[in-house]
């Protein structure tokens, strides 16, 4: 907070006060619980490692709603914790209007939050949600996550790593952008909100604003970086150069992608917007497709206006998502490819009913949980999309504005679609009692379901 207070003060704004005090507040805090538990066991259980991520992400996004409170950008607290809870989780829903002038502070704080978030997501996806074996996740395993005792000192070894080709990118991003023609603090707020797959903007039009194809293809490029896996990019900076690409989440992703760009052209070009008509159809599909698949949530045009087909194929492709491992949302890929070897073996026993089958992810053979784990994240993420539309319509939303703000946020892409909340609209307008469940279902798709929902079972709570 304290780098934010510092911008304000060079440029003059009033709001180095707010970031200063925010941080003096956070310290106090921390340091407090850091005195009190110092000396303790490091080593922790499933339940203690599930309840302490929930608890860390809750703490981070009531400190991180502070300065948007206090500076009086978000009337409300409802809205200050809305917004810090959609930077956090990388989602990229938005309350706040006025961005092109906005203080400098506030608009570096938003992309802060994207990047911490998504670093945070990379180093929960590698060391945490493995262990805990959820949706499937125990496929990622790595051999010295075998015992809960072993899981900070490396998490702490592997984050070291991945924040460095972190900052990695991140700077190339910056550069890409300097030298596209964006001004040097714009260049380094979007960078980090890029490679977070995050979205977050200092423009209301978003990219949009600068309708430059070179901004958009360095905004493709580090989208799509920032969705696989990054330790397969530590992977190649120590000498396995073909890790990438042997991969086999990596080239399903890279596939489906592709195949959703065409369709998104075949969309784009046959609509009749005047938006389509004067521009580059291809590029604004690729450019669109990409941000919404990776859950990236960055605009170049008002894709709803392209007609009831775009609706309905930008709807599904919020839920796809990326790779586990990554800054990016939704599903994941490899819960489809595990989904679909499952299909494909129970087919195929109907017609060799005494076949010995054997499921096979990066050439390893899926444990029997694997499977019956990833079916039930896909049901218990379809079941909380339902509830979650359900409930949002029953604070006075319509149905298009229901189920896309209830899929946008369990899939962390930002944008939903209509005019209310749609790529050309923010969630300001929205009631609280609205904001508050999607902060929920920001935090629910972020933490990957289990995490949240079996801290709601009595049992859990039983020594």
């Amino acid at each position: 907070m304290l780098i934010p207070a510092l911008v304000d003060a060079v440029a003059g704004n009033p709001d180095w006060q707010v970031f200063a005090g925010s941080s003096a507040a956070t310290t106090l805090v921390g340091v407090t619980f850091y005195t009190a538990t110092r000396g303790m066991s490091r080593s922790l259980s499933t339940r203690q490692a599930m309840l302490m991520t929930v608890v860390v992400w809750l703490a981070l996004v009531t400190a991180g709603a502070l300065p948007f409170r206090w500076s009086g950008i978000t009337p409300s607290f409802t809205d200050a914790f809305f917004e810090a809870m959609s930077g956090l989780t990388t989602t990229g829903a938005t309350v706040i209007t006025g961005l092109d002038h906005a203080p400098p502070g506030i608009l570096l704080w938003r992309g802060m939050l994207q990047w911490l978030g998504g670093l945070g997501i990379i180093v929960m996806a590698v060391a945490v949600l493995p262990m805990l074996q959820i949706g499937g996740m125990q496929v990622f395993k790595i051999e010295a996550f075998e015992t809960p005792e072993k899981i900070l000192p490396r998490a702490t070894q592997i984050s070291s790593s991945i924040t460095l080709v972190f900052v990695a990118f991140t700077l190339l991003c910056a550069v890409a952008y300097l030298i596209a023609g964006m001004r040097p603090d714009d260049a380094l707020i979007h960078a980090m909100t890029t490679v977070a797959t995050g979205g977050f903007s200092t423009r209301d039009a978003s990219l949009g604003f600068y309708q430059d194809p070179a901004i958009e293809w360095i905004a493709i490029t580090f989208m799509i970086a920032g969705s696989i896996p990054f330790l397969l990019y530590v992977q190649v900076l120590q000498g396995r150069p073909l890790a990438l690409w042997r991969d086999q989440q990596v080239r399903a992703f890279l596939a489906v992608l592709a195949i959703l760009v065409v369709l998104g052209w075949i969309v784009a070009d046959h609509s009749r917007t005047e938006f389509v008509r004067e521009s580059d159809s291809f590029r604004a599909a690729v450019f669109n497709t990409v941000s919404v698949m990776t859950g990236t949530g960055y605009a170049s045009a008002d894709y709803g206006l392209w007609g009831a087909q775009s609706i309905a194929f930008f709807f599904v492709v919020m839920f796809i998502g990326g790779c586990a491992g990554s800054t990016s949302c939704g599903i994941k890929i490899f819960r489809f490819q595990v989904l679909y070897q499952e299909v494909r073996e129970r087919l195929t026993r109907v017609l060799y009913p005494h076949g010995v089958f054997v499921k096979r992810f990066n050439g390893r053979p899926l444990d029997d949980r694997v499977p019956l784990a990833v079916t039930t994240f896909v049901f218990l993420y379809l079941a909380a999309f339902a509830v979650l539309s359900i409930a949002l319509q029953l604070t006075g939303l319509d149905l298009l504005t229901a189920i896309s703000g209830a899929g946008s946020a369990i899939s962390n892409v930002g944008p939903g679609l209509g005019p209310t909340i749609g790529p050309a609209s923010t969630y300001q307008d929205l009631p609280d009692a609205a904001k508050w469940l999607l902060s929920f279902g920001m935090l629910l798709g972020r933490l990957e379901l289990f995490t949240v929902l079996v801290l709601f079972l009595p049992r859990f709570w039983r020594s």
